[in-house]
Order: structure tokens, then sequence, then C-alpha cells
């Protein structure tokens, strides 16, 4: 698979995805939204990918959306064609063409079955930080930008932000800065918990690597897999109840795996895990659990 838009690169059991356009500042197209959702799909596909890192070619992660079309750039009719439309002349938004593409990454990170870290090297504006809102861990270099810019553009937030936001950094944090769509640099978004980190920008795809070969080096990939989910998902939930059942059928099924037999014994023997079970095999039966609400 040759991508045009992106780099995929695989070493140490780490996946690296570079977004690829450094001329445009790795400004996000068509062409990258239909790769990035495959680079997706093949890591989940790859038992020997156990963490993937997403950065960004030259001096951005992402400047947002390629503005190249002008004034029609967000208008969906100019550029691909009227939506179909009800009798009495609305829009039907059932529509696949009415879809939002940055949501359409997001949506397919967010059931990724690998950890998800995003080392963001420079400005990431618009769909270059909304799209590493369903990314797991994000790193900041110091010369990271951030712009939830909507506002200043008269659209509004994309990409599932408006569910992914309030949930990182709390409603009044992700108001203010969709409110103003300033952008603003990497020290504040640390002190409002949209990044975990800001580190100088010759160690960050180092401090990166670090974490991505931890996860690999010492964990499970079963267990990661879920343990993904079940954080995410349960975002959502009306009650820990609803966390106790999965929990409980968690604790039951992969109580009984190789894998769980390997880490007790490993643990007592005083030596490294060798965790055998795969995510293309050996995901439990009750997996996945929740409804597919999920556009197909």
């Amino acid at each position: 698979m040759t991508f045009e838009t992106i780099k995929y690169e695989v070493a140490d059991q780490i996946l690296t995805i570079t977004l690829n356009r450094p001329e445009k500042l790795n400004a996000f197209n068509a062409a990258m939204q239909t790769e990035l959702i495959e680079a997706f799909d093949k890591a989940d596909a790859d038992d020997d990918i156990r963490a993937i890192i997403v950065t960004g070619e030259g001096r951005a992660f992402c400047a947002g959306a390629d503005l190249s079309s002008g004034a029609d750039t967000f208008d969906r009719d100019a550029r691909r064609g009227p939506v179909k439309r009800h009798a009495d002349g609305a829009a039907d938004y059932s529509d696949p063409q009415v879809r939002d593409g940055g949501g359409q990454v997001t949506l397919r990170i967010f059931k990724c079955l690998k950890p998800v870290i995003a080392a963001v090297n420079g400005p990431a504006v618009g769909i270059g930080v909304t799209m590493q809102l369903a990314m797991d861990i994000r790193i900041a270099s110091e010369a990271a930008r951030f712009g939830f810019v909507f506002s200043q553009r008269g659209i509004v937030p994309e990409a599932a932000s408006s569910w992914f936001l309030p949930r990182i950094v709390g409603i009044s944090q992700a108001l203010e800065w969709c409110y103003t769509g300033r952008v603003f640099p990497a020290q504040e978004a640390l002190a409002g918990k949209l990044v975990s980190r800001v580190v100088p920008a010759d160690q960050l795809l180092e401090t990166a690597r670090t974490l991505a070969k931890e996860i690999a080096a010492k964990t499970a990939p079963v267990s990661v897999a879920l343990i993904r989910q079940m954080m995410w998902r349960m975002l959502g939930a009306d009650d820990p109840m609803e966390a106790h059942k999965i929990d409980s059928r968690g604790i039951y099924e992969r109580g009984r795996s190789d894998d769980v037999k390997e880490g007790v014994t490993s643990f007592l023997e005083k030596r490294p895990a060798q965790f055998k079970n795969k995510v293309s095999a050996d995901m439990p039966a009750y997996f996945p659990w929740w409804d597919e609400r999920e556009y197909k």
C-alpha cells in the first residue's frame, strides 16, 4: 500500500504515521482523510504493531483544512455536487456527502485497538488539533501551537470534537478555546490539560517512542485493546454499573486466558512476560459490547 499524504513506518513494534504535506504545513485534504483511515485499518490488522505515534513532517503538525479552494472550501454542494433533498427542498442529512471528513477520521481512531500517541511538533489548528482528540496521549513540542479556530472561519467545531474536547479539558476550557478561536501556545495547552507534557523539540519523538516502547515491551496486547475501549466507552456511560458489567466480563474472560497465566507466572518467576494472545484472533466473545451507533 502506497501513501501520498502520509508516511507509514514500523520499527520496534511501533507504527509512526507522519502527516506528509510539509509544503502545505500538512494541511488536511480528502486524500489525507482516506489514507489516515486506511492506515488505522492496516495497523489494527497487524499484530506486530503494539503502539502508534502520529506526528507531522517539517515545521507543522497540521495547519488544518486545505483552504486552497478559497471561499468554497467548506461548501459541500459546490465541491462535491448537490446533496440529496427532501420534497420540501430541505437537505437530506442522511446523504453520505453531508458527513464531515474529519469526523470519519476521528471515529476510526476512536475504534482503534492500539494505543495512539500524538507527538505534536508544531502548529496544530482546526482538524489538526481535533483529530488528536481521539488519540490517547498528546505530547507537545515547545514549538507547538493549537487553535480551535472554527468561530473565526464562520463554521463550527468538527471531527466529533464537541464530544471529545469537553471530556478531555472540561466544558469551561473547551468553550473558551472554541468561542475565541484563538491560537495558543503549548504551555497553555498543558495548563488546560489538552496535552500531558511539553518537551524540547529535539526530544519530542524520542519521548513519544520511549512511552510507546514501554507499552510494547511490557503489556498484553489484548488487555491494552480492551482497556482502550473500556476507558473511552465508559466516558458516555450513565452509571458505574455499566463499567462493573464490562469489568466483570473482562475479568472472567481474561482470567481464563493464556496471557493471565503467563502474566502471573512471569511475575512470580521474576522474568519478563511473553504474551501470546493476539488482537486479531483472541479478543473475548463479548467484544464489542456496545451498540454500533457509528456510521459504517
